[in-house]
Order: C-alpha cells, then structure tokens, then sequence
C-alpha cells in the first residue's frame, strides 16, 4: 500500500494482515453511540479493546496466535481527541510482533481506522508483556479477558427483562472501519486497575470477527 503524502512523497507501508477475534468494552450503556455517530453515555470514553489474531503476518513476520489489549480514556467523544492509551502485548509474543503491532496500533503501517484513532490519541503510556487471558465467543455472546493486577472484562448477553432470555442484537456497519458486523451483549464486568483507572460494570460490549490489513477493513 502506498499514501500520498503532504510533501507529494510517497509513503509505503509493508503488507499485512490480521484476522482474528476482537473486542470492545467501554463505559457506554450497551448499543456503542460511537457507531451510530451519538454523544457518549456518560461523555467520557473509557475502557478496553483487544485482539487475538487466528491468521495473519506483518511482511514475513508471523502474526498468528498474538494477543494484545489496549486500554483507554477520552474525557469526552473521541472526535474531540485528547485520549490516553496503553497497549499491553501477551508474554508470548516476539519482540519482532511486538514492534510490528506498535506499528499498526499507532497508525503508522497504513489502515484508516487505526491512522485515526492515532489522530485523537496526545498521551500513549509504555507498553506492557504481560499474560493476556483470552476467551472469544461471538456466538453466544461471551467473553472474559483478564489481565493479573490490570484489567478485567466479562461479556454475557444482555438479558429480555421480562423472560431473563439472551436478548440477540447485531449491529452491521456496511462501510465500517473497526468492524462490519458486531454482537451487542453487556460487559458485566469492565475494570481497569493499571494507569488507566475506571470501573463501568454493566456496561457495552461489541464482539465480532474482523480481518485488518494495511488498506482497512476487509469484508468477510
């Protein structure tokens, strides 16, 4: 892929590739506003995503089996900027994974979505290898990541408040850059104890399937 830039010079990024499970909690009520362009909940954004790639590479580097997890805090909608992050990458990565997700985390080897949300980001926080605990099912809408002594997430689905059934709500975003297709459940549990600091219990929760390469979002 190659981007014009201001200069008029041409900027190439390596070709690359991550198809996987990924999620997104934050301090939302459940049915995110940001995919709707909407105010959120409570002003503030704050919160979790993560990823754990089923297949995929950064030029020749190998990229399956990587996890990561980004926490985060805006002090109001995102496209107001200011955010702070911190990306914490799993044990098992290689440094080589670890500089190439770096690379794509801060919008610096091509895709729209993540060169945006750089855009709105003023403070990253050092990264951290920790062990990443990952469990990812979109079907039946549930999932636990857990950081020791730094987060903690748990997915269920959101309940029908008259029958206490799996209430099931899919938002699809045709011309989505984070994801085309998203499970809606609840985040019941969604704490950050690092530097990032928040606690949203009952909060959203977005669960999908997605593929990113370096040109964006693919339709799977």
């Amino acid at each position: 892929m190659t981007k014009q830039t201001e200069d008029n010079t041409i900027k190439k990024y390596p070709k690359w590739r991550m198809k996987g499970k990924w999620i997104k909690n934050c301090s939302c009520n459940a049915g995110c506003p940001c995919d709707f362009w909407s105010e959120p909940t409570r002003h503030i954004c704050e919160g979790m995503l993560g990823m754990e790639v089923d297949e995929g590479n950064f030029g020749n580097i190998p990229m399956k089996g990587v996890k990561f997890v980004v926490t985060y805090k805006w002090p109001g909608p995102l496209h107001e900027g200011n955010g702070t992050v911190q990306p914490f990458f799993d044990v098992k990565t290689t440094p080589e994974q670890r500089d190439a997700l770096g690379q794509i985390l801060m919008g610096k080897a091509g895709n729209m979505w993540f060169e945006v949300v750089a855009s709105l980001v003023s403070t990253v926080l050092d990264p951290k290898v920790v062990p990443i605990h990952f469990e990812h099912d979109m079907k039946n809408v549930r999932a636990r990541i857990a950081i020791p002594g730094i987060l903690e997430t748990v997915t269920e689905p959101i309940k029908n408040i008259k029958t206490g059934d799996a209430h099931r709500i899919l938002v699809q975003l045709p011309n989505g850059m984070e994801y085309k297709l998203a499970e809606t459940g609840m985040a019941v549990v969604n704490k950050g104890l690092g530097e990032i600091k928040y606690n949203w219990p009952n909060g959203h929760s977005s669960l999908a399937y997605v593929e990113q390469t370096e040109s964006g979002l693919q339709k799977l």
